[in-house]
């Protein structure tokens, strides 16, 4: 009898062959591509197109990096215009026309008491190297270790920056609470919690046995991005400025997310109206190219040459890139035009609280959202007796997204926090269309028949 060979198995589209020689070539430590399987073939402004022909509205904008969205003419014309110059594209710190350029244009965009008084520090290309520099910078000036940073905050992969953020397990840099309306670690929200979070701070800053020596510094979020969009309230970073100010604490503000418009004003700063010591700036800056610098107070300037360098931090393709996004920015209003349809795209998404119980609390500041997904049938937990979250539907949601051409990030604690991030050059139309999709793939994840809850039953 004849045995019958298998039928050969179909060949892999080209996209799907790229995304298996992926998994197999690159590191268990990869990320979006997890969750995102798709492989971008061209992109302008909120729109990418995939390999396989689908379009998709991408509300990721590489983690806040393209404050114009994807290829926008000014930033492509921008480092066209250096290419076709033979301008040198590699200088490490050496003077440039290019960076002169960017420079002039970055201080002006700074709060002026900030600018008038500082110097910048151009570092590696990413926003942790920044942070690193920040802490060396703030160590030598007042000849002290230590550093105070909060509950929830990320500042980077780097070990320093890492031992600053929400998820560290390194003891060196004291944990102070972050203000949260939802989730309040004091089970108050509001007001009330934000200055129960101040007066936290001050009785471990003048307690003599509260066993946190005077610091270096104080590194904070405006708005914690990764650790599931919480502004942090205006009066509450007043009161920071000023218990750091009183005691001679160099205030470190990480603006690498929030910085240029995303926020609904230039720098998140200028809404409490605060002039930290130190402002750390990367992402947006660069105009879609890797660009870190941060910009301090002349008086912190004590520091030797080469106390803190780095080989690609004469980048002239990223600073022509982030002259032409820093101009574009100020000169059409973008962040208020950040501020005007975020609050209407916040408006709308808790317009959908009623018709999902599964929607937390809706949150954020200009073009800088966040919706926390629950588990509304489980029993309470926290200090305010809060949903659970849902980690599982939060997956489900993103992925019932991106079937409907929509690119969302997940971020909070337990990865619940449905995030977007869209470019500032969004139109009213596409701010509609983000809403709806994210309300589809809402109701789809909950109609779900097999969906398993946080709490493991089954629906």
């Amino acid at each position: 009898m004849a045995v019958t060979e298998p039928a050969p198995a179909p060949p892999l589209a080209p996209h799907e062959g790229i995304l298996r020689r992926q998994s197999l070539r690159e590191s268990a430590a990869r990320t979006y591509a997890r969750s995102l399987p798709i492989v971008p073939v061209r992109a302008r402004g909120l729109t990418i197109e995939g390999a396989d022909g689908r379009r998709y509205l991408d509300c990721l904008s590489g983690a806040g990096t393209l404050a114009l969205g994807h290829n926008h003419p000014v930033v492509l014309e921008a480092i066209k215009k250096v290419i076709d110059s033979g301008a040198p594209l590699h200088v490490l710190d050496l003077a440039t026309p290019v960076k002169d350029a960017f420079t002039t244009e970055l201080f002006a965009t700074l709060p002026r008491e900030f600018a008038d008084n500082a110097r910048i520090q151009f570092c590696g290309p990413a926003g942790t190297d920044a942070v690193e520099a920040a802490f060396t910078l703030v160590r030598a000036a007042t000849g002290r270790s230590g550093l105070l940073a909060f509950t929830g905050a990320y500042h980077g992969m780097t070990a320093g920056a890492l031992a600053a953020s929400g998820g560290a397990e390194d003891v060196r840099v004291t944990r102070l609470p972050f203000p949260q309306d939802y989730r309040c670690p004091f089970g108050t929200g509001g007001e009330h919690g934000a200055e129960l979070a101040a007066r936290w701070t001050e009785s471990v800053l003048d307690d003599p046995k509260s066993g946190t020596p005077a610091p270096a510094g104080m590194i904070l979020e405006p708005v914690q991005g990764e650790g599931g969009v919480n502004p942090a309230p205006d009066g509450w970073m007043r009161r920071m400025r000023e218990i750091t100010a009183s005691r001679s604490i160099p205030l470190i503000a990480d603006e690498v997310q929030t910085g240029v418009g995303r926020t609904g004003a230039f720098w998140a700063v200028e809404h409490s109206g605060i002039v930290p010591d130190v402002m750390v700036l990367s992402k947006a800056i660069g105009g879609s190219l890797p660009l870190a610098v941060i910009v301090y107070r002349s008086e912190l300037d004590t520091w030797q040459p080469g106390a803190h360098a780095g080989t690609f931090r004469g980048n002239q393709l990223a600073m022509a890139a982030g002259t032409a996004t820093l101009a574009y920015v100020r000169e059409n209003g973008l962040a208020d035009r950040a501020a005007d349809l975020g609050a209407r795209m916040l408006a709308s998404l808790r317009g959908l609280v009623s018709r999902h119980p599964c929607i937390g609390d809706v949150r954020g500041r200009g073009l800088m959202i966040g919706v926390e997904l629950v588990d509304p049938e489980a029993a309470p937990v926290g200090a305010g007796g809060e949903a659970p979250p849902d980690p599982v539907l939060a997956t489900a949601v993103q992925q019932e997204c991106l079937r409907r051409g929509l690119i969302v990030e997940l971020g909070g604690r337990h990865s619940t926090v449905v995030r977007l991030l869209p470019p500032l050059t969004l139109t009213d139309e596409q701010a509609t269309a983000v809403v709806d999709r994210l309300a589809d793939a809402l109701a789809a994840a909950e109609r779900s028949p097999h969906r398993r809850t946080a709490t493991g039953s089954i629906r």
